[in-house]
């Protein structure tokens, strides 16, 4: 699906930030104006346009907050920091000692926080404990009746942001009248930025401590608590539900049954900015080297090899969902691959490109496959 742009990668994260309008991260015109400002394949141009559009649409927030209209503050805000996160997404060369990346970061949580403060009902801010430190984490109730609700457990992936959760799948939750429960992990978001913790293939030893604390959580239902994994997520929630017996479902958006063959491409003589490869490979591998906690692609694909389900699918319990996007870019075929090693009561979704949901993680079909996940989640539990 080509969005606004020619270049592949920038078409796809193009449609990503637009596609959040379905929650109110995003306005179509702010998106398209912004894009019109942006050469191709420039992103020194993508992170400097992109922060102009947030820093002048978190203006419109303060400017509501201070007047007392607190629905206007929240949408201006919560598009805010959509817009804040896309405009560091290319910024990936020496991300550690990049302070405008810290600064759009840090821009991107700071107004998700002001926005979370001003849902109906207000987001609850959490640590939840993890090998000697904690993990950043929201938990979003359905109300605030205090009704103890099944709750979904979600992560991201290889670039999530807990602050993109909240769009990517906690409000089609809530509006299901489900509890969440979402967090950064390793390699992930604050815990990568802020406390150089680096993506690990067991990622049960992340879970299991999320799980922990939810069964803490006085409205929660320990029973029926679901994990969510998008993207590279996919594995990890797949890894977790194999060794997490407290789940009652499991759905991997999408499907990956292993990821070194994604990295095992890559060129081993690149490196940070070079200028031999394309965008989006380019970025894959600095993006790759800092989660991934290397120095150089071959580290990279070294590391990469213990992320697979095999000889381990096969330990999953739970009702699992797989979802499948037609055009993937990065994990085509693999849905396949783990829906045919589980051996737990399991359904696949492939979502056809000629539907609107055949991006990657169906990027710009929010709507869609949240009606088709939840929908399958409110027959099997």
């Amino acid at each position: 699906m080509k969005f606004l742009f020619d270049d592949e990668s920038f078409s796809f994260e193009a449609l990503r930030a637009a596609g959040y309008a379905t929650y109110a991260g995003a306005e179509l015109g702010e998106v398209i104006e912004t894009c019109l400002r942006i050469p191709e394949g420039d992103e020194s141009a993508w992170s400097a346009q992109w922060a102009k559009t947030a820093e002048r649409v978190e203006g419109i927030g303060k400017a509501a907050l201070n007047a007392g209209h607190k629905v206007s503050a929240r949408e201006a805000l919560l598009r805010a920091s959509n817009y804040y996160r896309t405009a560091d997404f290319y910024r990936r060369e020496d991300p550690a000692h990049d302070a405008e990346s810290a600064r759009l970061a840090s821009a991107s949580q700071g107004t998700f926080a002001q926005a979370a403060a001003l849902l109906d009902v207000p987001a609850r801010p959490v640590r939840i404990p993890y090998e000697g430190t904690t993990l950043p984490g929201y938990l979003f109730l359905a109300d605030d009746s205090g009704d103890v609700r099944p709750t979904v457990i979600y992560h991201g992936g290889f670039d999530s942001t807990l602050e993109e959760n909240y769009f990517g799948l906690a409000v089609g939750a809530l509006r299901r009248g489900y509890h969440v429960l979402t967090f950064d992990g390793p390699g992930q978001g604050t815990a990568l930025r802020d406390q150089g913790l680096h993506f690990r293939p067991d990622w049960e030893a992340v879970v299991t401590p999320v799980v922990d604390f939810a069964t803490t959580c006085p409205e929660i239902d320990a029973t029926q608590m679901v994990l969510v994994g998008t993207s590279l997520g996919g594995y990890f929630a797949a890894r977790a539900a194999a060794f997490e017996p407290r789940l009652a479902a499991c759905i991997l958006h999408d499907g990956v049954y292993e990821a070194h063959s994604v990295f095992a491409k890559l060129p081993v003589a690149a490196s940070g900015g070079a200028d031999d490869v394309d965008a989006k490979t380019r970025w894959v591998i600095d993006n790759g080297q800092w989660t991934f906690g290397v120095e150089s692609v071959r580290e990279l694909i070294e590391a990469s090899e213990p992320y697979t389900m095999e000889n381990i699918a096969q330990q999953i319990d739970c009702p699992t969902l797989v979802l499948e996007a037609e055009n993937d870019m990065f994990f085509r075929g693999q849905p396949e691959k783990i829906y045919e090693a589980l051996s737990c009561p399991k359904d696949i979704i492939s979502f056809p490109a000629n539907e609107g949901g055949g991006e990657h993680c169906h990027e710009g079909a929010l709507a869609l496959w949240h009606q088709q996940a939840f929908d399958w989640l409110a027959r099997t539990v």
